[in-house]
């Protein structure tokens, strides 16, 4: 073999040598990266619900008799004393003093439940005092920098909902007033009919019932003309643009929500979600089934809505809402997405680590993080903000691996 074919032989052979180098030489591995960022974090409990009126006045027959066609129509607007319906009592065979007993103790219970609601409407001014003169003193305190604003603004809410509590007070008190108006209008009707008041041949006279509120017609019940007996529900009133919403939750989630946690209330696409403040968690709990067919145990959270429904166009009694209630919150928390992290088993069950891109590879680092949401957790050590973390890493993936970033 002459020098240059050696030459040639020798060159062709380390020109293969050189392929099979790359060939077997590790790939990077193909990685998405995401971004260590720096703001709010929140936990929350979320679930679905519906609006529900404040305050449902359902308007009754006040007595027995023959009720003409209501012409009001849903969402039809009525004021305080306005006629919703026309009734033609039918006169009783005869009025003997257990009838007569009834009556007046129909008007006895409406006397009590006047003055019930009277003391009511005077035990929510009084929370109303309190929540005004804790206002001004935490206004004072936030001036002077005893107190931060979120406190005076918590006040602030709670002057606000108290004001709606009186408001709704009130109109239990109207209606309350209303009930009793009826009641003894009714006994006096009986004691005329017993004493032989009214003529023979006389037309019938007709009762008006009247709306005890302002506000709207929420649904007729009894919409054509019929015989209906004493108490029969005619007509459902109500103002109903005051709102709350009603939202179950699991059980083992609302042993964390507690009355005056803040929460976002989202009504549907292109509506900004409305903020609210749990009134209430009911003290018993209901058996639900779920889609999948599995029994529930759920539990009625109360929410009201902390700012006006304005932004809001077309709203109503049992529209659907997403309740977000906030049980956590941090204003400024480094946060790391969900998915890049992972249980390092080598250095314990309760460890978690991620790999953080550095000069194209990939660098596994314990961090230490004690609260999660859906998306994103809370990290107290091992990570800084600008830096990027392989989300959803492979099983191959290694310490010191070589990572291709793609865009997704």
């Amino acid at each position: 073999m002459t020098r240059r074919n050696r030459i040639l032989l020798g060159v062709a052979l380390a020109v293969v040598a050189a392929l099979v180098a790359w060939a077997l030489q590790p790939r990077p591995v193909t990685v998405e990266l995401a971004r260590v960022v720096q703001g709010p974090f929140e936990q929350t409990v979320s679930d679905d619900g519906k609006t529900r009126v404040r305050d449902r006045y359902v308007i009754s027959a006040p007595l027995a008799g023959r009720v003409e066609r209501i012409r009001l129509e849903a969402g039809d607007g009525v004021k305080q004393g306005d006629v919703v319906a026309l009734l033609t009592p039918t006169a009783p065979a005869f009025v003997d003093a257990r009838t007569a007993r009834e009556l007046q103790e129909r008007v006895g219970a409406a006397q009590a439940q006047l003055a019930r609601a009277r003391a009511e409407t005077a035990k929510v001014l009084a929370q109303l005092d309190q929540a005004r003169a804790d206002l001004e003193r935490q206004a004072r305190l936030a001036q002077e920098g005893f107190v931060s604003s979120t406190a005076r603004e918590q006040a602030a809410l709670n002057v606000q909902v108290t004001e709606r509590a009186l408001d709704a007070a009130r109109f239990a008190e109207e209606g309350a007033r209303h009930e009793l108006a009826q009641a003894r209008a009714a006994l006096a009707r009986y004691e005329s009919d017993k004493a032989g008041k009214a003529g023979e041949g006389s037309p019938p006279a007709r009762w008006e019932v009247t709306s005890p509120v302002t506000g709207s017609v929420l649904k007729v019940i009894q919409k054509s003309e019929a015989a209906v007996p004493l108490g029969a529900p005619l007509i459902e009133v109500a103002d109903a643009r005051s709102l709350e919403a009603v939202v179950d939750i699991l059980s083992q989630e609302a042993v964390v929500i507690r009355a005056g946690m803040p929460a976002r209330l989202e009504l549907g696409q292109g509506v900004e979600p409305l903020a609210g403040q749990v009134r209430l968690v009911e003290p018993a709990a209901f058996t639900k089934i779920s889609a999948l067919g599995v029994e529930e145990q759920r539990v009625n959270v109360i929410i009201d809505f902390a700012e006006p429904l304005d932004k809001v166009r077309t709203i109503g009694d049992g529209f659907r809402v997403d309740a977000h209630i906030i049980t956590f919150r941090v204003p400024s928390a480094i946060k790391v997405p969900v998915g890049a992290l992972f249980r390092d088993l080598e250095a314990g069950p309760d460890a978690w680590a991620v790999f953080v891109a550095e000069e194209g590879r990939a660098r596994k680092r314990a961090v230490r993080t004690s609260r999660r949401n859906r998306s994103e957790a809370l990290v107290e050590s091992g990570l800084g903000p600008g830096e990027e973390v392989v989300v959803y890493p492979s099983e191959t993936l290694r310490d010191g691996d070589k990572i291709l970033a793609v865009q997704k």
